[in-house]
């Protein structure tokens, strides 16, 4: 799975404005909406907020990947926010994030969505490519960060 295959850098937002956890989940589904990528907006935030309410996306060292399974998108998707203060996502190492990495995908898609997640945790490993994110000052700078450790 190619995280850029699903991800382009106007799909990166940097700041955002949303102070916690179910604002930044809004904010990046509306990012979404707002590039053509989901047929039904509120569907898909319905669902990526339902399964965050079952257990938490905060995987720890600062990473959120908040996701959900909906009709209201037609292909596997992937949206990336920056808060400008960390947020509280309740992870299980107990920090607050500083990324948060959304994926939507269709109902039917399990495989792409499982192997997305995957690529994701096997990137933020990555303590170069954290340092990099980290350091990052524009939305294109944490793309051409995934170029450059992920391909």
């Amino acid at each position: 799975m190619k995280i850029l295959d699903i991800l382009s850098a106007d799909q990166i937002r940097m700041p955002l404005v949303a102070k916690d956890k179910t604002g930044a989940i809004t904010e990046l589904v509306d990012l979404l909406a707002e590039r053509g990528k989901l047929s039904d907006r509120d569907a898909v935030l319905q669902a990526v907020l339902a399964r965050e309410a079952t257990r938490s996306t905060g995987i720890g060292q600062a990473l959120a990947v908040p996701h959900g399974k909906s009709n209201g998108c037609r292909e596997l998707t992937m949206a990336i926010g920056v808060p400008a203060e960390p947020i509280d996502f309740d992870a299980i190492d107990g920090k607050p994030c500083k990324l948060l990495v959304l994926l939507a995908s269709p109902l039917d898609k399990t495989g792409p969505h499982i192997q997305a997640l995957a690529s994701v945790s096997r990137l933020w490993l990555n303590e170069s490519f954290r340092r990099d994110v980290f350091e990052a000052t524009s939305p294109e700078a944490i793309y051409a960060a995934i170029e450059k450790h992920h391909g």
